[in-house]
């Protein structure tokens, strides 16, 4: 791709920096942004810059927040009692869209993946198993997708948490085997979550 200018050259390559942006995608956004008037590409660039300086992540279940605690966790009419334990945030953002679920998250920032280098003490972990400890959590719900890499972070977790009076469940098979989580219809993810299983069940299947 040939550029009459290195500013708009620079800018198509950072826009192509984005997932699923090619190098024409990302020229028709700059080329957009060209015909925009200069304050509101300004207030674009002033809103993403914000967000990424004053962005936090929630100290209880690592979700992301404006505040300290997310609105998730200091919401009066959360069941506190029931976590549900999920790979990423747009995991939280698939399940809060199906309006079906009342507890509150446990966000890990990934699963356990040896081959992508990505081991236990690099996850959220110590801190679930600290909120189990410390505070009145009766279940678990493993909201984590059904690939092999979420089924080795499942056990892993079941074990650490053994020793625990909780109860611990999973999603139902709604989802397929080797599919995400964040890409299943509401209504699909929904029914997982209404139909939980004891792990013990899922495990064995």
């Amino acid at each position: 791709m040939i550029f009459s200018s290195a500013l708009i050259e620079n800018a198509v390559n950072e826009f192509a920096r984005l997932p699923g942006i090619g190098k024409k995608t990302a020229l028709r956004l700059v080329l957009h942004l060209l015909k925009q008037d200069p304050a509101q590409v300004k207030l674009f660039g002033d809103v993403v810059t914000r967000m990424r300086d004053q962005i936090k992540f929630c100290k209880v279940c690592h979700n992301v927040s404006d505040q300290e605690v997310c609105s998730i966790c200091s919401s009066l009419s959360r069941n506190k009692a029931l976590v549900c334990v999920v790979e990423n945030i747009r995991d939280v953002m698939a399940i809060e869209n199906t309006q079906q679920f009342n507890g509150v998250y446990h966000v890990l920032g990934g699963i356990i993946s040896p081959i992508d280098g990505v081991g236990p003490d690099q996850l959220n972990i110590h801190t679930l198993v600290e909120r189990v400890q410390q505070t009145g959590i009766e279940e678990i719900i493993m909201a984590l997708s059904p690939t092999i890499e979420g089924d080795t972070t499942i056990y892993y977790l079941s074990k650490k948490l053994k020793d625990f009076p909780v109860k611990i469940t999973t999603i139902a098979r709604g989802i397929a085997f080797g599919g995400e989580l964040e890409y299943a219809d509401e209504m699909t993810l929904a029914r997982s979550i209404s139909n939980r299983l004891p792990l013990e069940s899922y495990v064995q299947k």
